[in-house]
């Protein structure tokens, strides 16, 4: 533990030359007196590091020793400091492994790297969650991250999409994160299968070692499975768009729709056009073209026009008796 804290306050010094002692011990969790010994151990292991005590002193690192850092790129380092991008580490539970990782290699970096990366994190920032979802982490993703990583078997609870609930011991095989969604890779009554993790009631990690096909590739076997599904689950609707719209449209649903547009026929005499878009499912179609008020009419299919109608009607109705309510008591 104290090898890993005199390289933490190394680190730290190299970055920024100069840190106080109070600093050090509240980013250390120790107190301003263990600092003062660890500076001392560095000191007596050749390491060119004194402490000045009163104002203005702190613990101080000699000018220009450091240990570069060389074979990356100012490409590459700045893409390993781009805020956002390891945010599903921190579901893992490796968020102070990185932090710490990355404090190793921001000290071991030449000064000019250093002030290229402050000049990345403030023009550039990866979200990795999509605008209609939310991190559903589950409280099981460090025990199958566990299983996982050990090459155990583990026995699930598991509740399905119907709400049905089902125990079974499956070999796991890779967690997965999409749009802030982890899902468990698993062998389960001999076939591959994809759990959602925030639907494990129970997981519990057995000694029996798992079974790992030996040329089960996870990302190639998520590529596949991810298109398949994709495909599998478009709900494609026939809208009429309203003029006004149209340039709105890929601000809503991505830059993708240009195709559409481009490809829709000729405006009418009113100057809509007709697109026929994709949606995941029709529930999200319905929520999405309610959104779009009167700048977009459904034509296909039937039953998503006659839901959007019936939806649109029971909100007219429920102002109308609102206002009738509020109307009547205030002449009351």
């Amino acid at each position: 533990m104290r090898a890993d804290r005199l390289l933490s306050i190394l680190m730290m010094l190299q970055i920024r030359g100069q840190i106080t002692a109070r600093e050090l011990a509240q980013r250390l969790e120790v107190s301003e007196r263990t600092i003062y010994r660890d500076i001392e151990a560095l000191s007596t292991a050749g390491v060119p590091v004194y402490a000045e005590r009163g104002p203005g002193g702190g613990c101080i690192l000699a000018e220009g020793y450091r240990t570069n850092l060389t074979g990356l790129t100012e490409d590459e380092v700045r893409t390993l400091f781009m805020p956002g991008i390891m945010r599903p580490l921190a579901d893992l539970g490796a968020e102070k492994a990185l932090d710490a990782a990355l404090l190793k290699l921001l000290a071991a970096l030449p000064s000019d790297h250093r002030r290229d990366i402050e000049h990345t994190r403030q023009r550039i920032y990866v979200d990795t969650v999509g605008w209609y979802y939310v991190t559903d982490v589950s409280p099981y993703l460090h025990i199958l991250r566990e299983a996982v990583w050990n090459d155990r078997k583990v026995r699930l609870v598991y509740r399905k999409s119907n709400g049905e609930m089902s125990e079974r011991v499956v070999d796991p095989l890779g967690l997965v994160a999409k749009a802030g969604i982890w899902y468990l890779v698993a062998i389960s009554h001999n076939d591959l299968r994809i759990f959602r993790i925030s639907r494990v009631r129970q997981a519990e990690v057995l000694d029996e070692a798992s079974e790992r096909p030996d040329d089960f590739d996870l990302e190639q076997y998520w590529i596949k499975v991810s298109t398949e599904l994709q495909q599998w689950t478009m709900y494609p609707v026939k809208l009429r768009v309203s003029p006004t719209f149209v340039p709105i449209l890929p601000q809503i649903l991505g830059e993708a729709v240009h195709q559409q547009i481009e490809r829709a026929s000729q405006p009418d005499e009113e100057g809509w056009i007709t697109l026929t878009l994709d949606f995941g499912s029709f529930v999200q179609a319905r929520g999405e073209i309610l959104g779009f008020g009167t700048f977009a009419e459904v034509l296909e299919p039937v039953e998503l026009r006659e839901a959007v109608i019936q939806v649109a009607s029971g909100i007219v109705e429920f102002y109308k008796k609102e206002k009738k309510e509020l109307k009547c008591g205030s002449e009351g």
